[in-house]
């Protein structure tokens, strides 16, 4: 029985697949998944979270922990704490925030990693401070304050959203840097221009504005938003561009037309997103595109794995990389989720058997969950990353939200009571 399942690394009884149903694996998720989650991830004598837990639900006591990481908890169990008002889920953010400050430089910019007690590494490549990294703090220091208000907290958000304009925005295009050491962004020898950085940038404005209710950073969601889509949005096929040259020319070969199905999901549900804050309606078109293609080209269509997106799918749809991560069923998810609160009864039901999908294949059996699979479900990367906690709470809050499957449970006067989203 799942519900027996209450802390790592207890891997959960095997059954056939369609044994458990969607509410039973929400329920457990919120009330045995993460609290054990929590406990074995916790890293109770440095500080903050352990990056990733192998296959038995172990940590690596001596790997490096990354900014990413820990702002992503600080932003997931922030938000959970704001729908429930579980001590669980406020300490389990604070526990991140508290360790974040070991990143934060004086320019206002979080360095990529550190070692585990929050010394420096000694290596050049976690010093850097990356603009996606950035995105994700302004994402976790927005809501962090949001939950526990706090002066410093935003002098810090505002901080870091003004190194991110002054260090790592090209003035010339306005794109942003890949990290505060490019100096020539358009030299050959750069990197190639990303839009990943863009997308959650645009994110973290977003969630800004739903934090803080101040217009300003729906302004900079949408300067944003366009910038990106300006550079980024392949309107020929109706999809999203991952990379270009450095001198924004289209790359050669795969990488050029190379598309991941999770960026199309995760795109359209941001540009909804923005209509439904009050934002420019006529993103949804955009999304609709998107969301056209990934329908058409970005599922596979038979055997164990039918149903879930795919890692990738060239612009023409001539190739497809049948490799299956898990962060990309936790945007159809989302992208399914939005199209059900706009009136698309399928579409509920489609999120509804992708979660199934996704318990069965990625977790069941499991000590925690596994990171990618082959097109036979077998384990190709078994670490679950910490990472990935943030998108497979963004992904079923929202769909709990809806109504398609139970929430989290909130504690009041000594009770747990559903927590109405």
């Amino acid at each position: 029985m799942i519900a027996g399942l209450a802390r790592m690394p207890v891997a959960v009884a095997s059954r056939q697949p369609d044994d458990t149903s969607v509410e039973q694996w929400a329920t457990w998720f919120w009330n045995a998944f993460l609290p054990g989650w929590i406990d074995r991830a916790s890293d109770r004598e440095a500080g903050g979270f352990f990056d990733s837990l192998d296959k038995d639900g172990l940590p690596d006591p001596a790997a490096p922990k990354t900014v990413l990481a820990q702002s992503r908890l600080l932003f997931t169990f922030a938000h959970l704490a704001l729908l429930t008002g579980d001590p669980l889920h406020h300490d389990a953010a604070k526990r991140a925030y508290d360790f974040l400050s070991h990143f934060r430089g004086r320019s206002g910019l979080y360095a990529r990693a550190v070692a585990r007690d929050g010394q420096a590494t000694g290596e050049d490549a976690d010093a850097v401070a990356r603009s996606y990294d950035q995105s994700f703090v302004i994402l976790a220091l927005a809501t962090w304050e949001r939950l526990a208000p706090d002066d410093t907290i935003k002098r810090e958000l505002d901080a870091c959203w003004d190194a991110i304009q002054a260090i790592l925005t090209d003035p010339n295009t306005g794109l942003l840097l890949e990290d505060d050491t490019i100096k020539m962004p358009s030299a050959p020898e750069a990197p190639p221009r990303a839009q990943n950085p863009h997308m959650h940038l645009y994110e973290a404005a977003l969630q800004a504005f739903e934090m803080t209710g101040e217009p300003l950073w729906l302004d900079r969601a949408a300067t944003v938003r366009q910038i990106a889509l300006d550079h980024f949005l392949d309107r020929d096929s109706g999809t999203i561009i991952e990379f270009l040259a450095p001198d924004l020319s289209f790359l050669s070969g795969k990488e050029g037309i190379r598309r991941e199905v999770g960026h199309q999901c995760e795109w359209a549900w941001l540009l909804d997103r923005e209509a439904r804050l009050g934002g420019s309606n006529e993103v949804r078109a955009i999304a609709q595109e998107l969301t056209a293609f990934a329908d058409a080209h970005g599922f596979a269509t038979s055997g164990l794995m039918s149903g879930a997106a795919l890692d990738a799918v060239s612009a023409d749809a001539a190739w497809r990389c049948e490799t299956f991560l898990l962060w990309p069923q936790t945007e159809a998810i989302k992208s399914d989720t939005a199209r059900f609160l706009a009136g698309d009864e399928q579409s509920g039901k489609r999120a509804r058997s992708r979660v199934k999908l996704m318990f069965d294949r990625y977790f069941d059996g499991r000590a925690a969950f596994a990171n990618q699979l082959d097109r036979g479900g077998a384990v190709l990367w078994p670490d679950a990353m910490s990472r990935l906690v943030y998108h497979l709470v963004l992904a079923l809050t929202e769909g709990a939200g809806a109504g398609l499957w139970p929430g989290p449970t909130r504690y009041k006067n000594g009770g747990v009571q559903p927590c109405s989203i």
